[in-house]
């Protein structure tokens, strides 16, 4: 995305605290465009920002810090709040502590809103919301709810009820941002992702990025293993789509006070996305464990036509296309 903020704008300045669950050192990150300003800091900290704010008075912020882990926050829970919300808070009363407010924040946050979201019962065509799936559900094996099949989410009929320690933070984070902004007269864009992979992305966090992992697995060889029955349906959508995403919601028209969901436009089983990462490096078929792990859920995709009207945006990449861009990538790094 940084290139693509340089064509934009006459300066582009990041604050990143470069945690080590991610990079494996503290040196500048070589994909970080050379235009690029980078500040090492923690958006936690009130005095990061009092040291970037000093100089810097920002036309738009593109808020991507975050703790990500769904199963890592039900363990470290306190983490997680502390980063997503009471780093976005610590942003929010710096720009107004220097008098720095932007014209805009775009924030990314989460598909982790909207929990199970809404499933369409078979009998009566009526739309419920079952909620979490329990530990006596899962240790049944009771994948699906019985009756019912899931919808697309979207944030214009799809009402977030979070299942995850991760998923209820970044909701927070939405409603802490969009008060306080609509308070103040700066314009907030929030970006529900779905899913996102690709080139890029850390290699070393065990807690996200199921593709990266799955390319590992089968570039070494062995099968791929899949939770629940395998059936799991994912959007996967690539970070060069949700890059574009981001770039246009800098510059859209006010967008309004509706959250604007990003995919990939389609949804794929796991089970899918494994077969063609085992295809690519010709290892054995993956196979199902019947494993599960709390705060996941069942199946989960977007509605994008908002995207599209909002934004006058659209995913370029299918599946299999991504696939390939991430493997090629993974192919390319460096042993260890």
């Amino acid at each position: 995305m940084s290139p693509g903020l340089l064509e934009r704008f006459d300066r582009v300045v990041a604050i990143d605290n470069l945690h080590p669950q991610i990079h494996p050192s503290a040196e500048r990150p070589t994909a970080l465009a050379a235009g690029v300003e980078l500040v090492v800091g923690d958006v936690t900290d009130p005095a990061a920002w009092d040291a970037l704010l000093a100089g810097v008075r920002p036309d738009v912020v593109v808020h991507l810090a975050a703790e990500t882990g769904t199963g890592q926050s039900l363990a470290e829970a306190t983490r997680h709040a502390h980063v997503n919300v009471v780093g976005t808070t610590q942003l929010l009363d710096g720009l107004l502590r220097h008098d720095a407010l932007p014209r805009r924040i775009v924030l990314s946050s989460s598909r982790a809103v909207y929990g199970e979201g809404a499933w369409r019962s078979d009998d009566t065509g009526e739309l419920f919301y079952p909620g979490q799936r329990t530990s006596e559900v899962l240790a049944r094996g009771q994948w699906d709810f019985p009756g019912a099949r899931p919808v697309a989410m979207s944030a214009a009929t799809t009402t977030p009820a979070p299942v995850s320690v991760y998923g209820a933070t970044k909701l927070a984070q939405e409603n802490v941002l969009t008060a306080w902004a609509h308070s103040v007269g700066v314009e907030p864009v929030v970006l529900r992702l779905q899913n996102v992979y690709g080139p890029g992305q850390s290699l070393i966090n065990p807690y996200t990025g199921i593709l990266s992992l799955f390319c590992r697995l089968a570039k070494a060889g062995q099968s791929i293993p899949l939770y629940e029955d395998g059936e799991v349906r994912r959007d996967f959508v690539l970070i060069d789509d949700v890059a574009r995403a981001l770039l246009a919601a800098t510059t859209a028209p006010v967008p309004g006070r509706t959250p604007i969901d990003i995919g990939s436009g389609e949804d794929q089983t796991i089970a899918r996305a494994a077969e063609l990462i085992a295809a690519h490096y010709e290892a054995p078929a993956p196979h199902v464990t019947g494993q599960y792990r709390q705060g996941d859920v069942r199946h989960a995709w977007a509605d994008v036509t908002v995207a599209a009207r909002v934004l006058g945006w659209a995913p370029e990449f299918s599946l299999e296309e991504g696939v390939t861009r991430l493997a090629t990538w993974i192919d390319a790094q460096r042993p260890g």
